[in-house]
Formats: structure tokens, sequence, C-alpha cells
């Protein structure tokens, strides 16, 4: 009898401590990236002679001034570069960076990606797909980041149309894999990109909610 309630405790504290853990891990994971985050964007504060940064004028330390500082560098920036002067001094600067060679290629593809995600009217990162990769049977998530019309729709002499596809990895999605697939073989997946991300940060845990039309497009959708 004793071992039974002993069992039977023991059972109740652990899937107790579980829901606790389950709980805890989250709010502590998001709140040690907030503080992260902060933390970087104060360090910019630095740039600030010594007499003039808020600590130094307000006597203490305020957490999160360094967003507010770098939000309103962006702004300001922006409102240059919109002007005449300001748009001729970031054509020089560019000019610049562009003759040094490997500068060149960093900030020339950064600024490419920035402008197909944010800036342009480009549909890049904005399907979900899932392909046959990296090998028969198995299958792949992946986001489109090219569309047919672009240089590569054309490959090796053949007439196949192909869509670039960025396959990232699970737990690290920021690094992955690019790949060329007939726009025939893709399959157009109904779910929106932040689901995505969230079904390959959780390696498959957390799938995405469900639809009312539910399930994937048939395969060789039209990706433009």
């Amino acid at each position: 009898m004793g071992a039974k309630m002993g069992s039977r405790l023991g059972k109740r504290l652990k899937n107790i401590f579980l829901t606790g853990l389950a709980v805890i891990i989250p709010i502590g994971l998001t709140l040690y990236i907030l503080f992260f985050i902060i933390d970087v964007m104060d360090g910019l504060l630095k740039i600030i002679p010594d007499r003039y940064e808020p600590d130094a004028l307000l006597g203490f330390h305020v957490p999160g001034l360094g967003i507010i500082f770098t939000v309103l560098l962006i702004l300001i920036t922006g409102l240059i570069t919109k002007s005449y002067v300001g748009n001729m001094l970031v054509k020089t600067g560019e000019g610049l960076f562009g003759k040094i060679p490997i500068v060149r290629s960093i900030y020339l593809a950064i600024k490419q990606i920035f402008n197909s995600l944010f800036v342009g009217k480009s549909r890049s990162f904005r399907k979900v797909v899932l392909i046959e990769y990296p090998g028969k049977g198995l299958y792949s998530i992946g986001f489109v980041t090219g569309s047919p019309e672009q240089v590569f729709s054309r490959i090796a002499g053949g007439h196949q149309d192909y869509v670039g596809v960025f396959v990232p990895l699970a737990l690290t999605p920021t690094t992955g894999f690019f790949v060329m697939v007939k726009q025939s073989e893709v399959v157009e997946m109904d779910m929106t990109v932040e689901e995505a991300f969230t079904l390959i940060i959780s390696a498959g845990i957390v799938p995405p909610k469900n639809r009312a039309n539910g399930g994937e497009q048939s395969a060789g959708g039209d990706i433009k």
C-alpha cells in the first residue's frame, strides 16, 4: 500500500515538475534573448562621447535606451537618405565599397537580400514549399527565393522551369541549403512563413495550426 502511494506521489511530482519546466523554459529563454538584444543595443550608446552618454547625464543606468537610440538613428538615417544630398552621400559610400573586393561582395549580398525581403516587392521567402530533398523519398520544407522568370529558371541547357528554394536546418534555421528544383516537383504548402519557421525550429514538435481548407496544394503549383 505504501509502495503504491509512494509511486503515485512520485508520478504526480514528476508531472508537476515537467509542467513547471514547460512553462519556465520558454519564458526564461524568451527573456534571455530579449535581455541579450537590449544589451547589444545598449552597447551602441558607446559611440556617444562619455560626457553625453545617458548614464552620465542621468546619473544611473536605464536599460533599453539603446533600442530607442537605434530606432531614432534609423529614422534619422532614412530621413537624410530621402534628401538629395543624403542620397548622393549613400551613392558615394556605395561606390567606395564597390572598389574593395571582399567588402563589395559582402555589402552587395546583404543589400540585395534586405531589399528583396523588406523594401522591394519581391516574393522571396513569401511561399512555403515541400520538396523531395536531400534524397529519394525524403522531403524537406523550404522557402521560395526565386521565381521562374529569373536568370536561373533555365539551367543545364534544359527547357524545364526551375525555382530557387532555401531549405533551412532544424533548430538553426539561419543556415541551410540553396537548391534549384523543377517547378513541377514543388508542392506549395498551406501554411504561413511564421508557422513553417516554428515547425523547423522545434524540429517538428510544434505543428502548424489546422486550417479549414487543410493540407497542401497540388504539386507544380504556380510559383510566381
